[in-house]
């Protein structure tokens, strides 16, 4: 059964260490965080095979979603529970098709309600928008108002998710424009009690929902 993002979605750091993510990524996971994302721009085939297979089995443990960014291949060679492609990572609709229905999907659309609507079309389980706020991470990233979340929900029933720059103080400000997930890599990852951060980020998803 698909699992419904929801809460923190975690983002891996670029960290060749394996046994250092594994650390960081167990934390996130017992703070709460309710999927993961395995992204890791510089490493090398062979070592995203090893850090992919360490992390889905860790994700499994959790209960938590374990997505590949950008590779549906290695998602598909890990029997992750899903890929997440960006605008120039595949199509959309062959993606689909090789996942097959029982694996999440999930798009980028950046700050383009249109490409929102070619993702639904395709079949995608989520949609991310961002850079919400300025991203560390990707300086030069377009940003997306808040207010395309209200925006897609008015069209569309699937969870959102917001990415860039979210940290404790703004993730408020997602939460409440609509979105049904933060995406965060570095004020989660780059703390120095990655639980207590994971679970603080926890609380605000819960106390928002209960506002609502």
């Amino acid at each position: 059964m698909k699992r419904q993002l929801a809460g923190l979605y975690a983002v891996t750091p670029d960290e060749p260490r394996t046994g250092v993510l594994l650390r960081k990524v167990g934390e996130a996971l017992a703070g709460g965080a309710t999927a993961l994302q395995y992204r890791n721009k510089t490493a090398a085939s062979e070592l995203k095979r090893e850090q992919g297979r360490a992390l889905a089995d860790l994700c499994r443990k959790a209960g938590a979603a374990f997505i590949v960014n950008d590779d549906v291949a290695l998602a598909l060679e890990l029997d992750a529970d899903g890929a997440h492609l960006g605008a120039d990572d595949g199509d959309l609709v062959e993606a689909r098709r090789r996942l097959g229905p029982g694996k999440l999907l999930g798009a980028s659309c950046y700050d383009r309600i249109e490409l929102a609507a070619a993702a639904v079309q395709a079949g995608v389980d989520y949609l991310a928008f961002g850079s919400v706020f300025s991203s560390a991470t990707k300086p030069g990233a377009v940003r997306a108002p808040l207010a395309i979340f209200a925006e897609a929900r008015r069209r569309y029933t699937l969870p959102l998710v917001a990415i860039g720059g979210i940290n404790l103080q703004n993730a408020p400000q997602a939460f409440a424009a609509g979105a049904d997930a933060v995406a965060v890599i570095s004020d989660v990852f780059d703390a120095g009690d990655i639980a207590a951060r994971a679970a603080a980020f926890t609380r605000l998803y819960q106390q928002q929902r209960m506002q609502q």
